[in-house]
């Protein structure tokens, strides 16, 4: 799943971007002051930034430079009602990938943004070590501690989906359509509990405590991302 990150100050404008935006792999955040974006982008990660220039507090050309000076490689999409060459140059000098002049049309705007997070798409094609855990998806070589761990196919794209999304709650829907992708329509309803009932009983030292594979209730699951 996907996670778009938009700051705009017209709160009726950004919610008409975010609808626009919001499918059923893709989730928009909204915030419209510089301060409250600091705040949100300093408790979670994303996945594509839209950042309006001209803010009421400040300008979102600092808070590029800010996540960029942190070593951030996010893709950034700025926009703003100036058209001057000389704004579109600073942006992309500051770090942007592109740059998108008010008024702008949301089918541009959407083709805009599918192309950065095609760009931006991590792969996990290498080892990833997280906490006490080596995955290897390629490989499909599963360790915890340095002790192999055995999964289904079931079990595998399952994890592949929560660590690629770690940190952020993933919608049973989700889940079901991604792991599934073949024949979710027909696939019983306890299915995904099952699964990740499973899958902790692999993974976590106490499954009846999970520390990673967490329920995220009225939502779906989520893989904990520890301090």
């Amino acid at each position: 799943m996907k996670h778009i990150f938009l700051l705009e100050d017209d709160e009726t404008l950004g919610r008409g971007i975010a609808m626009a935006l919001t499918r059923t792999d893709t989730s928009v955040t909204c915030r419209s002051t510089l301060t409250l974006a600091r705040e949100t982008l300093a408790e979670e990660r994303f996945d594509l930034l839209l950042l309006d220039v001209n803010l009421p507090d400040g300008s979102g050309l600092d808070l590029l430079r800010q996540v960029r000076t942190n070593g951030d490689a996010t893709p950034v999409i700025l926009f703003t009602a100036n058209d001057l060459e000389l704004d579109e140059v600073t942006g992309l000098e500051a770090g942007a990938d592109d740059y998108i002049t008010k008024p702008f049309s949301l089918a541009v705007l959407r083709a805009r943004v599918n192309a950065q997070l095609r760009r931006g798409t991590p792969t996990v094609s290498q080892t990833m070590s997280i906490g006490p855990f080596t995955f290897d998806f390629d490989r499909m070589d599963f360790r915890r501690d340095g002790v192999s761990v055995e999964l289904s196919k079931t079990e595998q794209k399952l994890l592949r989906v929560l660590v690629e999304n770690r940190g952020h709650a993933v919608p049973r829907a989700i889940l079901v359509d991604r792991v599934w992708t073949d024949g979710a329509e027909f696939v019983e309803e306890n299915a995904l509990s099952v699964t990740v009932k499973r899958l902790r009983s692999k993974l976590e030292a106490d499954p009846s405590k999970p520390e990673y594979l967490k329920t995220v209730y009225g939502i779906g699951y989520t893989w904990a991302v520890k301090p």
